[in-house]
This record gives structure tokens, C-alpha cells and sequence, in this order.
């Protein structure tokens, strides 16, 4: 398959996909390998496509925040071992944790995606951070601080989120 009608197929997929999709499943739908999906996407990307990497694998962002949904930034700050723990707290209240942000004193902003909305997805988080011996990017911030974009149905679930937070010692106010 030429390339570019690789291309247009690995975004079509990634369009109607309903869950992030890994480089494998991509290559194996494609006939190639991860390396080169890794490629494609990075070519997609230089396109303005609004795709992102997370840790369960792409996904195509169609709108910033769907109907009926509420975006919300928090600011934490917390010891790099309870990164789970302020992960389980969002999710267990129903939020999506979008990314993690940082002020980097040399690059400035940085960000990643995180997109975990369930206790499996936080699991899984975790052991890929582990499992590549990876920092989390808020030991790069300045004191650990960092932000968070959640998203939710519900003001309230946001509202018990922070009070949740508050009481581990996560929030910053």
C-alpha cells in the first residue's frame, strides 16, 4: 500500500475509532510495521491533524470538549509516589484526566497527554511509566507543581473531586 493511502486510511481509522489505538494495531491493519506508523503519524501531525499520542495508544481529537461536557484545570502538587493515588481520586469521581502540564525552568510549557477515565486506565498508566523507567513530568516542574485538564458531565463531580484532593494534600489552592 502506497504510503499516503496508508496515511489516509490510519486517520480514517483513527476518526471512527471509539478508544485510543496502538502503533501495533495500526501496523498490523496497514500490512507495516509500529516504526513506520510512528512515521506516518508524525506526517499526519506535520498536517495539522489533531492527533495524540497517550498512553493507551492515538486518538483523533475531534472537538476539544464534546457536548455537554465541562473542561476544568487544577493545579497539584504531590510526591511522585502518589501519582496513582491522585489519578484514582479524578477518575473514582467520574473525570477524564486529560493531561498533565509543567513550567519548565529551561523549555518553558510542557505538556503530555494522560486520557485515563477509569481505575484500569490509571493501572496501566502507571506500569508504562514503570515499565520504561520513565519521570513523571512533574518532577521536572519547579517544586513538582503541575496542572491537570480534567473533563466531566457534571460541575459536582469536579466540586467532590477537589475536595477529595484537598484532603490527600494534592490541591493546590
Amino acid at each position: 500500500m502506497p504510503g499516503e493511502e496508508r496515511r489516509e486510511l490510519i486517520l480514517a481509522t483513527l476518526q471512527k475509532a471509539d478508544r485510543p489505538m496502538t502503533g501495533k494495531e495500526l501496523g498490523e491493519l496497514t500490512n507495516v510495521s509500529r516504526q513506520v506508523i510512528v512515521g506516518d503519524i508524525t506526517l499526519l501531525k506535520a498536517k495539522n491533524e489533531p492527533i495524540i499520542a497517550t498512553s493507551q495508544g492515538y486518538m483523533y481529537m475531534h472537538a476539544p470538549v464534546g457536548p455537554g461536557k465541562i473542561e476544568k484545570t487544577l493545579v497539584c502538587h504531590h510526591a511522585p509516589e502518589q501519582t496513582e493515588e491522585e489519578l484514582n481520586i479524578l477518575v473514582d469521581h467520574g473525570l477524564t484526566v486529560k493531561d498533565v502540564k509543567i513550567e519548565h525552568p529551561v523549555y518553558g510549557d510542557l505538556s503530555a497527554s494522560i486520557m485515563v477515565s477509569n481505575r484500569q486506565e490509571v493501572k496501566e498508566f502507571i506500569r508504562q511509566v514503570q515499565e520504561a523507567n520513565a519521570v513523571y513530568l512533574s518532577k521536572l516542574a519547579e517544586e513538582g507543581i503541575h496542572l491537570h485538564t480534567v473533563i466531566a458531565e457534571t460541575e459536582q463531580q469536579i466540586e467532590k473531586a477537589e475536595i477529595a484532593l484537598k484532603q490527600a494534600g494534592i490541591l493546590v489552592e
